[in-house]
């Protein structure tokens, strides 16, 4: 073993954050690229199915707080781009292997938002899922990308709680409201889960990211606090939970939950989802259209350089 490998791992053996410029297995360096390129991506496709009720929204507070929120949700990704940049990534290499289909996004935004309900759900139940992960991942060995989540964790941590009063509203509305409410959770309870990713018998990666400290818990461990912190939220609601499988285990304190439908969480990562082609398409269309603006900073940017050479000579 090298030195520095043996400095990178006391490192993760104290818990000191590894940082851009020390040394990292190639591996670590590829892993982190994959996950935090992720991560963006899916803050940017994730501004997609809420954005579609900005004009929709039923008063001019909610139209207020959805522009808040996904408005938010944009410079998550500025912010995990750059972390990922810090690892030698480049962000239009990264954005052309999305809409190439070779970089990932989370599956949860391949589900349409039918109703007003469906963006209270996103906000309580994809960000509560969220940010059961990335509270985690505040503490991730990767410097950057542990500070920027500090920084995300707390705006999601606003969105969570919006849309739980958006569907608090709803709940404790007209029959008609309460069945949007319902209707929504059912749609929405297993594909938050899915979030979490495969069983963990299932999972390719996180074994050696757990060991490399980029994953702190499991994805069952995520998700079975997801499930925990939200069935009593569902039935403070008034509500019920889409799962007749589930039940309060007293001997453990958790609950324990049906079975996933995995087929459908493979054919989402496949492509074969309800809004797959969609996304990728408007994520193409705004990539190609705003070509002329990338190139109009770059131009300005070189411009810029030039005249401050100009000064110095």
């Amino acid at each position: 073993m090298n030195n520095h490998q043996q400095d990178f791992d006391q490192s993760l053996e104290k818990d000191i954050s590894i940082e851009p410029k020390d040394w990292m297995p190639d591996a670590y360096r590829k892993t982190l690229i994959r996950q935090i390129g992720q991560h963006a991506h899916s803050e940017v496709v994730g501004m997609l199915p809420e954005g579609n009720w900005i004009t929709r929204a039923p008063s001019l507070k909610r139209k207020a707080v959805l522009l808040a929120k996904v408005q938010d949700e944009a410079g998550h990704a500025l912010y995990l781009y750059s972390a990922a940049e810090t690892l030698g990534a480049d962000r239009d290499d990264m954005m052309d292997k999305l809409i190439a289909g070779q970089m990932k996004y989370s599956s949860i935004f391949n589900y349409p938002t039918l109703t007003w309900a469906d963006v209270a759900a996103i906000g309580w139940l994809v960000d509560g899922a969220a940010i059961v992960n990335q509270v985690a991942l505040c503490r991730t060995s990767y410097g950057p990308y542990a500070r920027a989540m500090v920084r995300v964790c707390k705006e999601e941590s606003f969105h969570q709680r919006q849309g739980f009063e958006a569907m608090m509203q709803l709940a404790n509305g007209t029959p008609e409201q309460k069945q949007l409410a319902q209707d929504a959770v059912n749609r929405f309870w297993w594909p938050a889960q899915m979030m979490f990713g495969p069983s963990d018998d299932n999972s390719p990666n996180s074994a050696q990211s757990m060991q490399w400290k980029i994953k702190l818990f499991s994805n069952d461990a995520l998700r079975q606090k997801f499930v925990d912190n939200t069935v009593p939220q569902v039935l403070q609601l008034g509500l019920t939970v889409p799962d007749p499988d589930l039940r309060f285990n007293e001997a453990t304190g958790h609950y324990q939950s049906g079975e996933i439908n995995w087929d459908e969480f493979f054919d989402i990562l496949a492509g074969k989802g309800p809004c797959n082609y969609e996304r990728i398409e408007a994520r193409r269309k705004a990539w190609e259209g705003g070509k002329w603006v990338r190139d109009t900073a770059v131009v300005y940017a070189q411009k810029k350089q030039q005249q401050a050479a100009a000064k110095v000579a």
